[in-house]
């Protein structure tokens, strides 16, 4: 009967505490009529991408292109010749969309031509669905092509074409080429407030959306008066790292979009939100954050809506569910065992047992998502097992301690080698953050179950012996042969979280935006340090890596603390 009443409670508990933290939330206004100005749309499915030269079929884009008329009025597309991209603005017209045709440029001059050619001829061919034309996304951004190489492109299409033309990019490329402003029939400037050099909070966003707005119109007033605007691009990433005070997250995404529309209504700017659908291909060059974009997800379901309130996980209960489900299955394989035990010393496993299972669950379910391609999935795959042997492993060595049983060094060898494969691959991530991370997402949930894993033998160690032990030994019930650099191992996990500060604090120093903004090196250095100390997920991780290295740096022929 106490282990029927105590698991009852802990479920009870687990349930409420997962609806107490999903609760839906404001997210702002609702969009007018449920409907937006326009929508980047990138219609590939997965296991599809232009890096691979995988298109979507011809039914697939009408299926996408219903979907989208009852979202936006407009879409904007980047490539012309490409694949099945010919067939986009008749099916466009199936549905009452208009266009804002793109020609994909990079340096290869054949292909260039081949999509101007079908952008000409598209624009020519259907003046009723394609309204703009953009010679060109990034492409100085990405040094592809030298200034004159695209104004000479410009040209030509203004020539062939009878609609608008111009030219995207981030907005402070206009400024640094200003004689783009003259060439170009309206001006088509990124704004993506979370990729900024200096990272803007989401409830700051719109109001820097205006500010830039107003920026560029004023020096475009100089050079060509009166001449249009368009946003070409803004949005939020619904998912991946959080770069300085700029946090990814649904919420933040539906937040951002609904306070852009407010600006953008209220100033009467011209606006094009990204995008339409999150684009898996994109996670091999941008990680996790390029491919969550989307209103959609790359299965077509809806990441928000954009009236109403919003919830941050609207499944989350699904997940509960199955982590409640693994952990009444496993109490009822340990029935008799459990038993065994006093009734707090029963409670305190059990919750531990919950509260493991929970993470492995959520673990599970958010690295599944974020994984896009064969040998990601098979990575999480691997991640995910060995995440459940360790947490097993942690549970046994936990009712040992518990149960005042006799240690086992055979499961605690084993327990203590997974935990130093855990903490070797902790080393390398956190190296590759530190020296590029700027795509790489930071790997907290990968690391719960060992960081709470250890934190729980912690509190077990300190309850059932007295004092606290931090020793490895004592934690995880001896090691027949203990590995002779764990020490050095653990310095590297505390070495690497260093390294990590100092990466991300000099990515932010040197970046030209910042040094623009702040010439002085000791004030672009404090405001760079702000960014990085600030960095919730960043802080997250580090508290991780402290937790890890402990057992690995206390000397482990000393026993208790």
């Amino acid at each position: 009967m106490k282990i029927v009443s105590t698991v009852s409670i802990i479920i009870l508990l687990a349930a409420l505490f997962g609806w107490a933290i999903n609760q839906p939330q404001d997210a702002g206004p609702d969009v007018p009529e449920g409907k937006l100005n326009s929508l980047s749309f990138a219609p590939f499915w997965e296991g599809q991408g232009p890096m691979d030269e995988i298109f979507p079929s011809v039914a697939q884009l009408d299926s996408d292109l219903h979907l989208m008329s009852k979202k936006t009025h407009s879409i904007r597309t980047y490539a012309s010749a490409e694949g099945t991209m010919p067939e986009i603005p008749a099916l466009a017209r199936k549905y009452g969309l208009t266009m804002i045709q793109g020609a994909w440029l990079g340096s290869v001059k054949k292909g260039n031509k081949l999509e101007l050619d079908e952008l000409i001829r598209s624009a020519n061919a259907n003046p009723d669905v394609v309204k703009r034309v953009i010679v060109g996304n990034e492409v100085l951004l990405r040094g592809d092509l030298e200034p004159e190489e695209l104004i000479q492109y410009i040209r030509e299409v203004k020539q062939a074409v009878k609609q608008p033309v111009s030219y995207a990019d981030v907005w402070s490329m206009y400024m640094k080429y200003p004689e783009l402003i003259k060439e170009v029939d309206f001006i088509t400037i990124h704004i993506l407030p979370y990729w900024e050099d200096e990272p803007i909070a989401v409830d700051e966003a719109p109001a820097h959306i205006e500010r830039i707005y107003k920026h560029v119109q004023q020096e475009a007033e100089t050079i060509a008066p009166s001449k249009p605007i368009l946003i070409g691009e803004s949005g939020w990433p619904s998912e991946g790292r959080q770069r300085g005070w700029a946090v990814p997250g649904v919420v933040n995404e539906a937040k951002f979009i609904r306070g852009l529309i407010k600006v953008a209504n209220a100033n009467g700017f011209d606006y094009n939100i990204v995008e339409a659908i999150n684009q898996s291909w994109k996670s091999e060059l941008e990680g996790v954050v390029g491919a969550n974009w989307g209103l959609f997800s790359i299965d077509r379901e809806e990441v928000f809506p954009l009236t109403g309130k919003v919830y941050e996980n609207p499944h989350w209960y699904k997940v509960w569910m199955i982590a409640i489900a693994i952990f009444v299955f496993a109490v009822a394989v340990c029935w008799k065992p459990l038993r065994i035990l006093p009734i707090l010393p029963m409670a305190g496993f059990l919750l531990l047992w919950q509260i493991l299972a929970l993470l492995w669950a959520n673990q599970a379910e958010l690295l599944w998502y974020t994984s896009y391609t064969i040998w990601q999935r098979l990575f999480t795959l691997l991640v995910a097992a060995l995440n459940a042997v360790l947490a097993g492993l942690l549970l046994q060595r936990a009712y040992i301690m518990l149960a005042k049983q006799a240690t086992n060094e055979i499961p605690g060898n084993w327990l203590y080698r997974l935990y130093l494969i855990f903490c070797g691959f902790f080393v390398f991530k956190t190296f590759f953050l530190a020296i590029n991370g700027r795509y790489i997402s930071f790997p907290i949930l990968t690391a719960s179950i060992p960081v709470i894993g250890v934190l729980g033998l912690m509190l077990i160690h300190y309850a059932t012996k007295r004092p606290c032990s931090l020793n490895m030994t004592d934690l995880v019930g001896g090691i027949k042969k203990p590995f002779t650099h764990d020490k050095r191992l653990g310095f590297a996990l505390l070495v690497t979280g260093f390294a990590l500060v100092l990466g991300e604090t000099l990515a932010f120093l040197q970046s030209r935006d910042l040094i623009l903004a702040y010439p002085e090196l000791g004030k672009r250095l404090l405001v760079s340090l702000s960014f990085t100390l600030t960095n919730q997920q960043l802080a997250q991780w580090l508290i991780c890596l402290v937790i890890l290295a402990l057992p690995l740096l206390v000397d482990r022929n000393k026993a208790g603390y």
